[in-house]
């Protein structure tokens, strides 16, 4: 290529021109790639970090990199190769996956570039379809394109990766796209996914606005899908209590989807975190939302599904939650609604109901951060004796009865009758009429309200 600027990385070596391409498009060839203006060049989170952290054998950058280093601990040649994968790979794809675990994440993309015999488990013909999309991937680009909308890419092994992400085994992301101010790591430590239908009922988005604004005011990371229905309604109760939100998309995290929540969306980015396993501009496809949900669950010390139909996606975050063994939980609702059916097969088996943000902090919580006990409310002739409530119990509804009747419905003496009823008198429950004694108006509500 004539005219090729050359740009100088950080390690003080210059990069040589690759034809038809930009130096700093190159994903692991060798070079660093060239520095995106007016942002710094080797640290993808745009700011400080501490150092290094020891990382997994399939963690670590592929042999042959450039040994640049970011500043939360990535090589670049490592932080490049993710990306590519990011962009050739579905998320999910546990064959991918058990390749990076076993050959390391350079291997597999030196393989992918340079057309070589397939690795295992795949079919020759699924094998080109991958090398197809990887000979369009440009990584250098994605980053570039990235840290100009404030996303950062965060690897496995980074300070800000969420350990419990490793749970998902193979099928973990490659890496996550992270847009927002906030550690990732550390909103994830202490955080509860709420869920549920997109056409929920005005009961279920207030369950779900009330439930996240619960956990919020305790001190919990709200985390959900950014979707229409539940997933909005659970963001913007944690935001309205002025807490702490995560929308996991199943798009690019520059491309908020849906379009209709553009507004709530880069609220959550201002105000919360943004994430994603796709590279910029990648758009979402059902699939996609499914796989998803696992991020959701594995991310999340338990699940609170809010209205879910049979088919519903949300009923895979929580199933997903219960292989992890995570909590998964589910809010009732009306028996005759369809909505709810998916969550009453839930409860049925191993889900837990809750119906508050105190339950939910109960379960996944700290040892002691118990629920208040329910009870209803105590009416005044609760807090009469024993004997007193038997004769008061024994006294007609709608006439007067003598002392001898009274005492006879109440199984005790006529003399012991008269003092209770002195004593009811003091207190409202009764009147004398005469030789008899009645009810009095307070006392007849009183009653009623007792035996619903």
């Amino acid at each position: 290529m004539t005219g090729h600027r050359e740009h100088r990385g950080d390690g003080g070596e210059v990069a040589g021109p690759v034809p038809g391409r930009r130096d700093d498009d190159r994903a692991g060839g060798g070079e660093a790639a060239g520095p995106v203006p007016g942002r710094e060049d080797d640290h993808a989170g745009g700011g400080e970090a501490p150092g290094p952290v020891p990382r997994r054998q399939d963690d670590r950058a592929a042999p042959g990199a450039d040994g640049e280093t970011q500043a939360d601990g990535t090589a670049r040649g490592e932080l490049l190769d993710r990306i590519f994968l990011s962009r050739v790979v579905e998320p999910g794809d546990d064959v991918v996956g058990r390749w990076v675990r076993e050959f390391g994440v350079g291997e597999v993309v030196r393989r992918l570039r340079a057309g070589a015999e397939c690795l295992p488990g795949v079919s020759a013909k699924r094998w080109e379809g991958l090398r197809a999309r990887g000979a369009r991937a440009e990584p250098g680009v994605d980053l570039a394109v990235a840290r100009e909308a404030g996303v950062r890419f965060v690897c496995p092994g980074d300070m800000e990766w969420p350990g419990q992400l490793d749970d998902l085994g193979d099928a973990r992301p490659v890496g996550l796209w992270v847009r927002g101010p906030a550690s990732l790591r550390m909103w994830a430590l202490k955080s509860v996914a709420v869920v549920g239908a997109r056409a929920c009922t005005e009961y279920g988005a207030h369950m779900a606005a009330t439930l996240a604004g619960g956990l919020a005011e305790r001190g919990w990371v709200v985390v959900s899908g950014g979707a229409y229905g539940v997933d909005g309604a659970a963001h913007r109760g944690a935001l309205g209590a002025g807490g702490a939100t995560v929308a996991v998309l199943a798009c690019g995290v520059d491309r908020p989807y849906p379009r209709g929540h553009t507004q709530l969306i880069n609220r959550i980015a201002e105000q919360g975190l943004v994430i994603g396993e796709l590279p910029p501009g990648d758009h979402p496809t059902p699939s996609r939302f499914i796989v998803r949900n696992r991020v959701i669950a594995a991310l999340t010390r338990g699940t609170v599904v809010v209205e879910a139909a049979h088919r519903s996606g949300s009923l895979v975050t929580a199933r997903a939650a219960q292989r992890l063994g995570r909590h998964t939980m589910g809010v009732p609702g009306p028996a005759t609604s369809g909505l709810s059916a998916g969550i009453h097969e839930l409860l049925r088996g191993d889900a837990v109901l809750v119906t508050d943000a105190a339950e939910v902090v109960e379960l996944v919580g700290e040892m002691g951060e118990l629920a208040p006990e329910r009870r209803g409310p105590v009416l005044p002739r609760d807090l009469l004796e024993p004997a007193a409530r038997r004769v008061l119990a024994a006294l007609p509804g709608r006439r007067a009865a003598r002392a001898d009747e009274i005492a006879r419905g109440a199984q005790t003496t006529e003399d012991d009758a008269v003092a209770r009823l002195y004593e009811l008198r003091s207190l409202g429950y009764v009147e004398r009429h005469g030789d008899g004694w009645k009810l009095t108006r307070q006392a007849m509500i009183s009653v009623r309200t007792g035996r619903r």
